[in-house]
């Protein structure tokens, strides 16, 4: 699908710059960014200084933010959201009226608009969720299959979601927080070391919504496979990067509704899914509410997968995890920054 204009909400976010400075560099002929922070759009505006970038103050719950920023794109990426688990628990429904309502907001223009293609973006914690912000990403991509469901595979608009788990160095990883905390000589704080978590570098997250955009049909979503490892070892390899073996580590027990794992599909959805290399389909289920035709005349099945989580993913040992690391710029760039510390 060729593309020439594009909207990215939540566009000053870490995914939404890394996206944006893609589109670019490939020649896409305007870019549309919406988000809340003044701030943070004329710090890009002016870094950029772009002229086939244009920014929009406003806020996905406000219907008439989205109908302006989205008019005459022919894709959207959908990234604006509530993303900090502890701030959605104690303020639940902000991330209804951001994650849920707002989404809604973003699948109604986008329709309404004649949108080619919209890419949702979704996260592992939507799957069996047991925290605010995980519900509310779930009702999410709910939402955009509803939508997907209503208006049909020959609708003007295809609607899709990606889901994936903890980004590398984004805003809301813990990786900067443990590189701050050894470089101002505080003690690593751990809330269960054997939590393990998916470990995605920013560049995988964009190339998974590129390839949902250039891959989708009506209501898919898309998952990256991806390895995993565990709290302790992510702490003991940043430890030996750093070079400071008896760095101290503190154990403060589990924050606010958080998981041991992180499940990136269910066996439900992994029964129907397409295997697709790096990437797995799963697929939109297109059954209407007419229930008695599919249980008298359809077949019976037994789902035989596990769930697909960070428990029994691939597992990164703590050499594997410093590869994955040292594939930063950012930490790269802490690490010179350490170096040179040390030398001076």
């Amino acid at each position: 699908m060729a593309i020439s204009s594009v909207l990215i909400t939540g566009g000053t976010g870490s995914f939404g710059k890394t996206m944006l400075k893609g589109l670019l560099e490939a020649g896409v002929e305007r870019v549309h960014i919406l988000s809340r922070d003044e701030e943070k759009q004329d710090a890009l505006r002016n870094q950029l200084s772009d002229p086939r970038v244009k920014f929009y103050i406003g806020d996905i719950r406000d219907r008439t933010s989205v109908d302006r920023a989205m008019a005459g794109v022919d894709a959207v990426f959908h990234a604006a959201a509530l993303k900090q688990v502890p701030s959605c628990e104690f303020f639940p429904l902000e991330a209804v009226r951001t994650n849920i309502i707002g989404s809604e907001n973003v699948v109604r223009a986008a329709i309404d608009l004649k949108v080619k293609s919209l890419v949702c973006l979704s996260t592992d914690k939507a799957v069996m969720p047991i925290n605010a912000m995980g519900l509310s990403k779930a009702m999410m991509e709910k939402i955009a299959q509803a939508a997907a469901r209503e208006i049909g595979r020959s609708a003007a608009t295809t609607i899709s979601c990606v889901r994936y788990g903890n980004v590398m160095y984004s805003r809301g990883s813990v990786i900067p927080l443990f590189i701050r905390q050894i470089k101002q000589g505080l003690p690593i704080t751990v809330t269960e070391p054997k939590m393990t978590r998916f470990l995605m570098p920013l560049r995988d997250s964009v190339a998974l919504v590129r390839f949902a955009f250039e891959n989708a049909r009506q209501g898919d979503l898309f998952i990256k496979k991806a390895a995993a490892s565990t709290i302790a070892d992510l702490v003991q390899a940043l430890i030996e990067l750093f070079g400071v073996p008896d760095h101290p580590v503190k154990v403060i027990g589990w924050r606010h509704a958080e998981k041991l794992y992180e499940t990136l599909a269910s066996a439900q959805e992994l029964a129907s899914a397409q295997d697709m290399g790096d990437y797995l389909r799963l697929q939109l289920d297109e059954r209407d509410l007419n229930y008695a035709a599919f249980v008298s005349e359809g077949e019976e099945s037994t789902v035989t997968f596990d769930d697909y989580h960070s428990h029994n993913a691939e597992q990164l040992d703590i050499e594997g995890v410093k590869a994955l690391l040292l594939s930063l710029p950012e930490v790269r760039s802490e690490l010179e920054g350490w170096g040179k510390a040390a030398a001076a």
